[in-house]
């Protein structure tokens, strides 16, 4: 399979590829990008977001996950002092002014800052949206588990929402993290870690508590599990990926995908025959 061969990419081929690909007006939408994949965007990055935006129209909503640059995963292993100087002066999460992760997306931040945002207060795990459901989305993100019952990823799979990967690897499906909340294995990995946030206008550390989403929920030595249930899934339902400029790219059903991998993860993690 190739790409469209297009060097140049415009808002007009843009609402044109989406088209193609099944994006619809009304759809809720989340996003996963690479910009770097589609090509040289006539206009910048934020073109990409306005011609998603055209083509979902006023009834339709865009969603990504956005984060915080602000990631500290690694923190035990820091040198004390810098620990020390992290704990007493680093500010608190701010979901109207701190930056998106850009690592994830040079989209982040553009669709953190557009008009009418609406933005989640998770300090982690927050998402953006801008559109009709946008306030719904991101609204009462909880803090602990914050993938699971009540998050933007579970509204996301009850308003019939889907997926859109554009240029992004199949391994960047965090809906697939929703699944693994759901999935009913034993003994996943749980994690814990501190996070600066605002209560009551003041600056307040607070552990969060949630499954392991770095390393996986269980231990795991085959391929990364996330893009062996995309392509399971594919293979299974038929569906087949298109190009929007040079990047090959996917357009899934959440509530669908969600329900096939968490089965998918009870299989493949369960119990096993003879054990506990």
């Amino acid at each position: 399979m190739s790409g469209t061969g297009d060097s140049i990419v415009t808002r007009s081929k843009l609402v044109e590829a989406f088209r193609r690909l099944g994006v619809e007006p009304g759809d809720t939408l989340m996003l996963h990008a690479s910009v770097r994949a589609v090509g040289w965007v006539v206009g910048g990055p934020d073109v990409v977001l306005a011609a998603l935006l055209e083509v979902l129209g006023e009834r339709g909503t865009l969603m990504m996950m956005v984060g915080w640059e602000e990631q500290v995963y690694d923190f035990p292993e820091w040198p004390a002092q810098r620990q020390a100087a992290y704990l007493g002066e680093c500010p608190a999460f701010d979901p109207a002014s701190s930056r998106a992760n850009r690592r994830w997306s040079i989209l982040t931040e553009y669709l953190r800052t557009w008009p009418g945002a609406m933005r989640s207060d998770h300090p982690e795990k927050s998402m953006a949206a801008v559109g009709r459901q946008a306030a719904w989305l991101t609204a009462d993100h909880p803090l602990h588990y914050g993938f699971g019952p009540g998050s933007p990823l579970a509204k996301l799979c009850a308003a019939g929402g889907r997926v859109l990967l554009l240029g992004a690897p199949l391994n960047s499906l965090t809906i697939l993290h929703h699944a693994e909340d759901r999935a009913a294995v034993p003994r996943k990995r749980v994690v814990r870690y501190q996070m600066p946030v605002l209560v009551r206008g003041e600056r307040r550390w607070v552990e969060i508590e949630e499954f392991d989403t770095c390393q996986g929920i269980v231990d795991w030595e085959g391929p990364d599990y996330f893009e062996l249930i995309a392509q399971e899934y594919m293979a299974d339902s038929g569906m087949r990926p298109g190009w929007v400029g040079g990047a090959i790219s996917y357009l899934f059903p959440a509530a669908p995908l969600v329900d096939f991998a968490a089965r998918w993860m009870e299989r493949a993690f369960g119990p096993q025959p003879g054990g506990p």
